[in-house]
Order: C-alpha cells, then structure tokens, then sequence
C-alpha cells in the first residue's frame, strides 16, 4: 500500500552493505497493469493465483500453466483488497464495506458482514486467513488519514476488533507454528508481532512488540508471507524489493524486481516454491514502458505454508 516521500516519482532500487548483490530479478508471471496490485493469494486445491487491483476495484487470477488461455478477471462495485479460500470453488473477499462469500464459477458474491460500512472515510487492504480458519482483515484510510484504520478478524461469524488507530495496515501474516500473527502500519516503518492464543488464535495478554525496526533504512514495509521455516518474507515499497527476514528478525537477503513498488508476496506453485508478488503504477508520473503494476514469479529454494482455509 503506498506510502509516499516527497514528490510522486519512480524511486530507485534500494541496496544496503548486507545485500550488495540481491537475489536476480523475478520474471513477469502476469503482464496485465494494476494500478495498486495486492493480496496475492495462492489457492491449493486449484493450483491458481489470484490477486487484486483495489483502485481499479477488480479481481484478477492466472495458474502457471502458460500452454492455454487461463486468465480470468471479475470487476466489482466497490474496491477489493484480500482473499482467503473457504472451499474448492469459493473465496470470502473483502471490500471497503463488507466480507463477501465469492463463487469462483460464477462470479456471484453473497454479503457475510459489513466491514465499517458506516465509515465513508476507510477501506479494506491486507489481510490474510489463520491456521484456525479465522481471517484477517485491515482498514485504512482512502486519503491515507492519520489513524483512521484498523486490524479485525473474522472467525466463527463474529468480526471483532483487535487494533485500532491504524494509518495503512499491511503485512498480515502467520508464523508456522501459529504463535505469533505478524502486521505493520506502513508509516511507522516497523512490523510487530503479537502472541495468540493456541486454543483459539485470539490475541495473547501481552502488548504487540517490534519485531523489525525498519526505520534507521527509511524502508516502508508493506505485504508479508511467512515460509515453511518461520522467515518472513515483507515487500518494501518504493525499494523494488521483497526482503527476507529470519525467525529471530534478522536480515537474511532479498529478491529484487522490475517494477519499484513491490507491494504484496505470495508463495505458491508446485511445492510451494515460488514467490508470487503485485505491484502498482499508482503515483508514479510514467509507467509506461515499463514493468510497474505487472505481477512477478520467481522460483526459489524455499518452501512456503500453504493458505489456510476460511471456516465460515
């Protein structure tokens, strides 16, 4: 989700003395241009991508079999920004106002919640299903207004508040044994992690503590995946980078791309091995001619978690 610093031009790669010689630069996986590219989401049972374009309010999906026609795109009336898969054929999506149970096979959607429908000033952004079958679903404000967001989850038809006072909330994400659910608000250039509960995947009784201190690198967190081995995987806005980080936060190396504003990573493909990641054209003053708001695919010696499904 973006986050801007000073004038709206195409900011350079990003390197630092730890990562002098980044891992090579993803191939393009889907050329089709999002404004603002996100929440990636590799479905299981049907070895197929799907991710959205929020601004340009549609839904996007490809698989990698490269050999037929296998795009699709679903536009709807409002923005969209996350998914998780509730079955074989269905997604639960959410929008600026609500969660919606989506039928893959026919495109039509049925309203499960309001998600601060009564909020002109909010939408949804990241979000992400836990290993309990609960999702995970931020807010922010449309205009990027200080605070105005906010991190729920959804879990056995009850959506609950669990932050508040959240500027652009990104980087939802779960460590493999279900211990800590990880987020950012972008702005303050940190991801936090926060204890759950084993019995029910709530909020432990203790604060949410930093994790990654991204501030002395001026680097603006946004989506995040966790692999199969506890290291999380954050795309950094403006950096044309997704950076890994180890269980203990520690930096480890990072993947580059074409585009400069990488904005959400996503492991999928046979075995789980490929790094998906969107991007976004949106403030950029020429995209043209270039790779910016393409989704990229980069296979890597990694395996990442499967997505867990959406209990409803």
């Amino acid at each position: 989700m973006p986050f801007y610093w000073g004038a709206r031009s195409r900011p350079r790669p990003f390197m630092t003395d730890q990562n002098p010689d980044p891992v090579p630069t993803a191939s393009l996986f889907d050329d089709r241009r999002c404004t603002l590219g996100e929440g990636p989401l590799w479905h299981p049972g049907r070895a197929q991508l799907f991710w959205f374009d929020i601004l340009g309010r549609r839904l996007l999906s490809r698989s990698p079999d490269r050999k037929h026609d296998n795009t699709q795109e679903w536009h709807f009336d409002e923005y969209v920004s996350a998914a998780g898969w509730t079955g074989q054929d269905s997604l639960l999506i959410a929008s600026q106002t609500a969660l919606w149970h989506f039928d893959i096979g026919t495109g039509h959607h049925e309203k499960i919640l309001p998600l601060e429908a009564d909020n002109p000033v909010t939408r949804s952004n990241d979000g992400r299903a836990d290993p309990w079958g609960g999702f995970w679903i931020g807010t922010m404000g449309k205009a990027l207004e200080h605070g105005a967001g906010a991190i729920y989850r959804y879990y056995q038809g009850e959506l609950r508040q669990v932050f508040d006072k959240i500027t652009i909330s990104n980087a939802i994400c779960f460590s493999p044994d279900g211990h800590w659910v990880y987020f950012t608000d972008t702005p303050r250039q940190a991801i936090w992690r926060q204890a759950l509960r084993s019995a029910d995947g709530w909020p432990a009784a203790t604060e949410p503590e930093i994790f990654i201190d991204l501030r002395s690198e001026r680097l603006n967190p946004d989506g995040a995946v966790v692999d199969s081995t506890g290291c999380l995987w954050n795309a950094q806005w403006g950096a044309s980078r997704v950076a890994c980080y180890g269980p203990d936060g520690s930096f480890r190396h990072a993947v580059s791309f074409a585009a400069s504003q990488i904005s959400c990573p996503a492991f999928g493909g046979a075995e789980l091995q490929t790094l998906f990641a969107t991007s976004a054209t949106e403030g950029l003053r020429d995209a043209s001619g270039s790779a910016d708001g393409q989704t990229f695919a980069l296979r890597l010696e990694v395996t990442g978690q499967s997505e867990h499904q959406i209990r409803l």
